[in-house]
């Protein structure tokens, strides 16, 4: 897929669902919003903002008109998921945006996310514009064993904080699929891998490995990666998820070692910023600087481990 792609998900057995490619940071295949017409129609997260038209124009392409989308369903508030959200609420009134009680101050006043992003992604700010608030009263708190009704699908709401406190999954049952934000890793569909994601500054592997169990015990059919796309997993679901549970173990372990053998944390972050083996398919600016912020939130988590 290309920026501005817009296909139906036909995986599994799912119906009325849609993903855009957004074109985040000027890469294909890395960034992904779910769109699901039903009674009340949604958006599953919203991308960094950047490339914003490219969502209207999907809804359009969908059929769903402005006065008709309902929700806006964030699965965290970081901004390559939650970034494009203000401008969308702004121009889709009834659309109400669901999100984790964390992050409605944020998105009311989104001055504290965009500077710990902009010390996070570092280089990548450049590729972000900045988040619209949005007006408290068209914000809905959600947290685990919550439910949003669509019609003839629901969202159920389900904690994963290992990436970020403010995270959830969606499950889709009427799909058997599971927007599983950022707990289930990084789909690379080009060479069909999984890779970490680690950001700063709440990274926690315990945790995630917790959410793993979660999404075990969810046992859905398809995976539905905000970078990148639809994934069918039937009845291997445990072997993809222990399969990331393993990268991320060996990941973390990776950082530490060379923390030890370096004994300085930037030569760490450039170590493996000219170490990355994705530059073939990320290309060079984005595979460098996707390894230096998984190695910043591994650095952040061994430190306060200590």
């Amino acid at each position: 897929m290309e920026a501005g792609d817009v296909r139906e998900v036909r995986t599994g057995d799912c119906s009325d669902l849609y993903y855009l490619d957004t074109g985040m940071y000027g890469t294909d295949e890395y960034g992904s919003v779910y769109i699901i017409d039903d009674d009340r129609p949604a958006v599953v997260d919203t991308g960094i903002g950047t490339n914003y038209d490219l969502l209207r124009e999907a809804l359009e392409h969908v059929g769903i008109a402005r006065d008709e989308l309902a929700v806006i369903a964030l699965t965290h508030i970081h901004l390559d998921h939650a970034g494009g959200a203000g401008f969308l609420a702004a121009d889709y009134p009834n659309a109400d945006v669901y999100v984790h009680p964390i992050g409605t101050d944020h998105l009311i006043d989104p001055s504290r996310l965009v500077a710990g992003t902009k010390n996070a992604v570092g280089e990548q700010w450049a590729h972000y514009v900045e988040p619209e608030p949005i007006p408290g009263d068209r914000l809905v708190e959600i947290e685990g064993g919550d439910v949003i009704d669509l019609g003839t699908h629901e969202l159920r709401v389900h904690a994963a904080p290992g990436h970020a406190p403010h995270q959830v999954v969606f499950e889709d049952p009427a799909n058997d699929a599971v927007f599983v934000a950022d707990a289930a890793g990084i789909w690379v569909p080009k060479i069909e891998e999984i890779r970490e994601t680690s950001p700063p500054s709440n990274f926690d592997l315990e945790q995630c490995l917790d959410d793993i169990e979660t999404l075990k015990a969810l046992d859905p059919d398809v995976f539905c990666y905000p970078h990148f796309g639809p994934r069918y997993v039937g009845d291997n679901v445990d072997r993809a998820l222990e399969e990331y549970a393993t990268v991320l173990e060996e990941w973390v372990d990776a950082v530490a070692d060379k923390r030890r053998e370096l004994a300085d944390d930037e030569a760490v972050i450039e170590h493996f910023a000219a170490a990355t083996e994705m530059t073939d398919v990320w290309g060079a600016e984005k595979s460098s600087e996707e390894a230096k912020l998984n190695a910043r939130g591994v650095l952040g988590y061994l430190e306060h481990r200590e």
